[in-house]
């Protein structure tokens, strides 16, 4: 079966592994795309979720020239999906009629801590098997040309500040709320790592309201199992009675709050306060000018409506400004693609 190139659907990669082609190290590849010239390349930009990958070929000027996905869901492991990004590749790159020598560099956002210096995924919950996972250098070896990763969540706060709702900001935070939470924080313009790569993961914050206990390794953090998606859906299965519909989404519980279900509206003011705090608690630390909600929780019309009735309350010293997301779904992507570029117009001599 063919994999898609259609955005809306995910259809696993052929068992086939791709052929590797016959090429160098992707220094010296660098350095003969170079002398070609970078104003006619193509870069990739690849966002690995739990249970889809998107691959993008762009222009130098970051406009998308074909997407491709697939399902990660039968297998995950490292090197499988490693060789659906090669084949999704090869499927862009025929479809623009592009010969593989235009490729200049490729970035990845995965989900889990990553050492962005070493390129390792240091380890992920969403992803099977994945534990120092050295993706970087996998991506090197199987395309040839230069490549970078990061965590996921930092990749969408890339994306919003070249094209979305971050633009022209300096200090700001995304705060990507699915499954899970997780933040990208940007200071001075500059996205933050924190001394061991962590920076971000608000979702082991503790606030009023929330368990107290720490979290158990493996297990999500105090904060994610209140607001993350299958925090939320919990609260509604705590709150409802035996008879009611368990199986709702965060998205369909705070459809029924606006809706006027009091059980809903309990849930999504719960979760609310509990994101308001939150957001306050980071902007007291941090002083971000703006706090972006992506993510598809995150992007809740009510959730969002209701979160702001909660900052009204804290405004000392400065009230925090939040927005929804202005690449919703692609905000991964559109990082990625901006980190490629960055890596595509680096000196060959940085890169050694």
């Amino acid at each position: 079966m063919k994999p898609s190139t259609d955005k809306n659907s995910a259809t696993p990669v052929n068992k086939r592994r791709v052929a590797k082609r016959p090429r160098g190290g992707a220094t010296d590849n660098r350095q003969k795309r170079r002398r070609r010239g970078v104003n006619h390349g193509l870069v990739v930009g690849v966002d690995i979720g739990g249970s889809n990958l998107r691959v993008a070929l762009a222009d130098l000027h970051g406009n998308i020239v074909g997407r491709w996905n697939a399902s990660t869901k039968a297998t995950s492991s490292p090197e499988r999906v490693v060789a659906q990004i090669e084949e999704g590749i090869d499927c862009l790159l025929r479809e623009s009629s592009s010969p593989h020598r235009s490729l200049l560099s490729v970035a990845v956002g995965a989900p889990g801590a990553t050492d962005v210096k070493s390129g390792v995924v240091l380890a992920t919950s969403y992803l099977r098997g994945w534990k120092g996972v050295p993706l970087q250098e996998m991506l090197e070896s199987a395309l040839g040309i230069p490549a970078a990763i990061e965590n996921d969540v930092r990749m969408a706060a890339l994306g919003e500040h070249w094209r979305g709702a971050a633009r022209g900001v300096d200090d700001f935070v995304f705060l990507a709320i699915g499954t899970g939470i997780g933040a990208g924080i940007f200071a001075n313009g500059k996205l933050v790592h924190g001394a061991h790569g962590t920076a971000g993961e608000v979702g082991y914050m503790h606030v009023p309201h929330a368990p107290e206990e720490p979290a158990r390794p493996g297990e999500p953090g105090s904060l994610e199992r209140m607001i993350g998606g299958d925090g939320i859906a919990g609260q509604w299965r705590s709150a409802s009675d035996s008879n009611a519909t368990f199986d709702l989404t965060a998205t369909e519980i705070f459809a029924r709050a606006g809706n006027g279900d009091p059980r809903a509206n309990g849930v999504l003011d719960r979760s609310a306060q509990l994101l308001a705090y939150t957001i306050y608690n980071i902007s007291l630390v941090v002083n971000s000018a703006l706090f972006i909600l992506g993510g598809g929780v995150g992007v809740s019309t009510p959730l969002f409506d209701a979160t702001e009735r909660a900052l009204e309350r804290y405004s000392t010293p400065s009230r925090p400004r939040i927005v929804i997301s202005g690449l919703g779904t692609d905000a991964q992507l559109m990082g990625a693609i901006q980190l490629a570029l960055t890596i595509a117009k680096q000196p060959t001599a940085s890169r050694a």
